[in-house]
């Protein structure tokens, strides 16, 4: 029998919250694999990108497919923001449940608006919702712990409330049971060892974006986009070229920095995670070109893989 073809309960989780609150951290960590990159800055995450978790221990066989969402944007409006945020909307239109993070120590306007976005509960049936309090490793005192969950519990009538950290993989195992009862039962959507939806050709451009983003921290904005231009792969080793689209010329020098010095590091940086991907010697040489106010430009957007 093919192993997708297995009875258990399965289904689509979508994982919403705004910006910087750990939701492609807690993805990754629910997951046990670098799927989605991570970093402090907004937009990080700019697409649906889909983290599959199959628990096949007996007699409980269980799939999640989670659908990590962009942080939903209330700044930087651009084309690429607005479709991000239709992304967030559309995915809670088309998920069994919705895991929706905040911070364990703070509720804000920006967590405000993405509850507005929640599903209300039909008549007569319950939430669909789960509420994981993240970043409870951070709370300098873990007896506010109860009175947070007491005060989020009057927001919205969620199916459960978790308190989790991503960071430290604390909380997982009853954040994955309350989600579970929330899954309809049905045959298993995925093969037993996969663990996303995305090729290695868009794995690869996240971690060059995701090591660009760590290593210029504050200073480039986020108009940053990765573009696979060459691919050539045997059994032995990979040869991969990729180029880093910025908005402006002032950024192109931010990014190459002083002599090529943070391109070499971003290069190296990034080449040692796709070689980790791949599990090969990989070659990456990587360039930086400028295409003015892309985030904006719809032949753009489209070029740069952000339909």
């Amino acid at each position: 029998m093919n192993d997708a073809a297995a009875s258990g309960r399965t289904g689509y989780v979508a994982i919403v919250g705004r910006p910087n609150v750990g939701k492609s951290t807690l993805l990754n960590a629910l997951v046990g694999e670098h799927v989605s990159i991570t970093s402090r800055k907004p937009q990080t995450t700019r697409e649906r990108v889909l983290g599959v978790l199959t628990d096949a221990a007996p007699p409980a066989q269980r799939q999640f497919v989670f659908v990590d969402t962009p942080g939903f944007q209330q700044r930087h409006r651009s084309l690429l923001t607005r479709r991000m945020n239709e992304a967030v909307a559309a995915a809670l239109a088309e998920v069994d449940a919705v895991l929706f993070v905040v911070e364990a120590d703070r509720w804000t306007e920006g967590d405000q608006r993405v509850l507005a976005l929640l599903p209300q509960p039909a008549e007569g049936q319950g939430s669909r919702v789960v509420l994981a309090l993240n970043k409870t490793d951070e709370l300098s005192h873990r007896d506010a712990l109860l009175p947070r969950i007491a005060e989020v519990a009057a927001r919205y009538p969620f199916a459960a409330i978790v308190p989790v950290s991503a960071e430290k993989r604390q909380g997982l195992p009853p954040l994955l049971d309350e989600l579970a009862k929330l899954l309809p039962q049905g045959p298993l959507l995925f093969e037993l060892d996969q663990y996303t939806d995305r090729n290695v050709r868009f794995l690869a451009a996240e971690r060059i974006r995701e090591k660009a983003f760590r290593l210029l921290g504050d200073e480039l904005p986020c108009g940053i986009a990765v573009t696979i231009d060459q691919w050539e792969e045997d059994e032995q080793q990979a040869a991969i070229a990729a180029t880093l689209w910025v908005e402006r010329d002032a950024h192109k020098a931010m990014v190459i920095g002083a002599g090529g010095a943070k391109l070499r590091e971003i290069g190296r940086l990034a080449r040692a995670d796709i070689a980790t991907l791949l599990a090969k010697p990989v070659r990456l040489d990587t360039h930086v070109r400028v295409r003015k106010h892309w985030n904006d430009d719809p032949a753009a957007l489209r070029a740069f893989g952000y339909e």
